[in-house]
């Protein structure tokens, strides 16, 4: 069963290890393999953003983290979104987010959601159209282009 938890100070060293275990995204995202605790920190434990761990049962399988409402277009986007190496192809990513949209919808009665996905990463791209998200736009984001995807709930 699929669950959310909170991230927390305390656990910051388990967001480190999942998303740590992802290389070829970092190098994407930041131009390097690993990222520190201090700069996860920086990203997960903000005031802009709610971010959870993904649980299947009791095993910590991810991490997303979800702003609800962007400064930028007044929307609710999910900003990260990674599950650790060790659990790819099993399909915790897509139960994990139809739990988290259900989670969303019922609790905040969302009824779009958008995220961005570097052009760089055609099967994160290729996971979130077969979720039913759409791009709508290709904008900037720090040194990289993003496209935009957004879904009808």
């Amino acid at each position: 069963m699929i669950s959310f938890e909170p991230v927390t100070a305390d656990t910051m060293y388990i967001v480190s290890e999942i998303v740590n275990s992802n290389e070829a995204y970092n190098v994407f995202e930041n131009g390097k393999k690993e990222r520190s605790e201090e700069e996860l920190s920086k990203e997960y434990m903000n005031e802009k953003t709610d971010s959870y761990f993904i649980k299947a049962d009791d095993t910590y399988v991810g991490v997303i983290d979800y702003m609800k409402q962007s400064p930028n277009d007044d929307h609710p986007w999910i900003g990260a979104f990674i599950i650790h190496s060790a659990y790819h192809n099993f399909s915790f990513g897509t139960q994990a987010y139809l739990a988290f949209e259900e989670k969303l919808k019922k609790e905040e009665g969302l009824s779009v959601l958008r995220l961005g996905v570097l052009p760089q990463n055609p099967r994160a791209e290729l996971f979130w159209e077969r979720l039913g998200f759409t791009q709508y736009a290709t904008k900037p984001l720090h040194h990289n282009q993003v496209n935009c995807l957004e879904k009808e709930l």
